[in-house]
């Protein structure tokens, strides 16, 4: 797989997946609206980008420290070994995404129930910003709920994991968070309707079906994360 395939591919993960966005942060765009309720269009809409750039700011960074554990274990044991392992989990993920969206196995809740951990620790800031009265408030509040435990993210940062390299791993995960945006800023003032098209399960099922297939080829080694030019064991993928 190229890496501008790479790229794509996870843009378009979390396009298809930003149905699940509707149901975790459905709660943020009433936040951002309690703070804009006085202030003018042009507010609002620089307050919603301020937050959503630094929610993304946020993947990037979890992708940039994930790339450097996936190039420690490259150099802690044997490239193939882990280059099979990588692609294993990082398409069980996605194909557990799937599910979950879909409403078929919801498995995955269990994950974001781990990622809890932290982010009990971090919400407390998230208050010094509340109410959202500026830009700089809404990208600040941004960066701290980018990391809000979502099984979406953690199953595109097992695959950024597993290409092994900062740049590369954050490149995928700003593309991630580049996918969802349509969805998130879609919702300040789509709420309702967006949250009647979520609950149709030919919707759901529509995008947990997409995300099982790229979990699939990833599964497989048609779709992988890794780099050849960068990992020998990529030609034995490379398709």
């Amino acid at each position: 797989m190229t890496e501008s395939f790479g790229i794509v591919a996870a843009l378009l993960v979390g396009l298809l997946g930003s149905v699940h966005c509707i149901g975790m942060c459905g709660g943020i765009s009433g936040v951002l609206a309690a703070g804009n309720a006085t202030g003018s269009g042009a507010r609002r809409i620089g307050n919603t980008l301020s937050y959503n750039l630094g929610r993304i700011f946020s993947y990037g960074v979890a992708g940039f420290i994930a790339g450097h554990a996936g190039r420690a274990t490259y150099d802690l044991f044997p490239v193939a070994r882990v280059a099979e392992v990588g692609l294993l989990l990082s398409g069980l993920f996605m194909i557990a995404m799937g599910l979950y969206l879909a409403d078929w196995w919801r498995g995955i809740s269990r994950v974001e129930s781990a990622g809890s951990i932290l982010w009990r620790r971090i919400q407390p800031y998230s208050r010094h910003f509340l109410p959202v009265k500026s830009p700089w408030q809404a990208l600040s509040l941004g960066i701290l709920w980018g990391w809000l435990p979502c099984g979406l993210v953690y199953a595109t940062l097992v695959w950024a994991l597993f290409a092994a390299d900062p740049m590369r791993s954050m490149s995928i995960m700003i593309a991630f968070g580049i996918g969802t945006l349509p969805m998130l800023l879609a919702m300040g003032g789509l709420a309702d309707q967006l949250a009647r098209l979520r609950s149709r399960p030919v919707i759901r099922r529509t995008a947990g079906i997409l995300i099982i297939v790229f979990g699939a080829a990833t599964f497989m080694g048609w779709a992988h994360p890794m780099h050849p030019l960068d990992h020998p064991v990529g030609a034995i993928c490379t398709v």
